[in-house]
């Protein structure tokens, strides 16, 4: 199990870039959780690039991420990859217990929604984006509405971090790979 393994499968179902793009977003964004609260971070990064793998095929939420973890547990995924996978969708009924599992679902929708919010800016860059400018945003019903405003918050709440340190944190880890996100 390797970076290069789990991109390959990454790239094997998903041909949308915006959803690729959002992968490697998620992968910085754990990778830097990895460091932060001592884990490992190829394990944590390959979590990352792979918890929307199957999305593009299996858009349903009898689907997703079901289907992935079917796929993974035949190509020899362990166990806690897996199972970190499923906890990030709250319909699959698995709870959060691992710093990995609840990091996953800190930083999935707000990778999303700061991608988004960078996309509006007059540069269209996440570099120098502002913990407030993103509170703003959240503010604004219209914006994003897919990306719920609970689920943010209580990410953090769940990893443990105050909200305003979290989005400064996943920005941090965003810019430091803003070139291949196109932001």
């Amino acid at each position: 199990m390797t970076r290069d393994t789990a991109l390959a499968l990454l790239h094997e179902y998903t041909q949308s870039d915006s959803l690729r793009r959002h992968a490697y977003a998620v992968e910085a964004a754990m990778r830097a959780y990895a460091r932060k609260l001592e884990g490992d971070e190829e394990e944590w990064g390959i979590v990352g690039l792979l918890h929307d793998f199957d999305y593009e095929r299996y858009p349903t939420e009898e689907g997703h991420p079901f289907e992935g973890n079917r796929i993974l547990g035949e190509r020899g995924y362990p166990e806690n990859i897996r199972r970190a996978i499923m906890s990030h969708a709250d319909h699959t009924g698995v709870a959060r217990e691992s710093p990995m599992e609840k990091a996953l679902f800190a930083v999935d929708e707000l990778c999303g929604f700061l991608t988004a919010v960078s996309y509006v800016r007059p540069d269209r860059s996440i570099a120098g984006l502002q913990v407030k400018s993103v509170k703003k945003k959240m503010k604004d019903k219209g914006f994003a509405r897919a990306v719920s405003r609970e689920d943010l918050l209580r990410g953090a709440e769940e990893v443990g971090i105050p909200f305003d340190e979290h989005v400064a944190f996943v920005i941090e880890a965003l810019t430091e790979v803003r070139d291949r996100l196109g932001i």
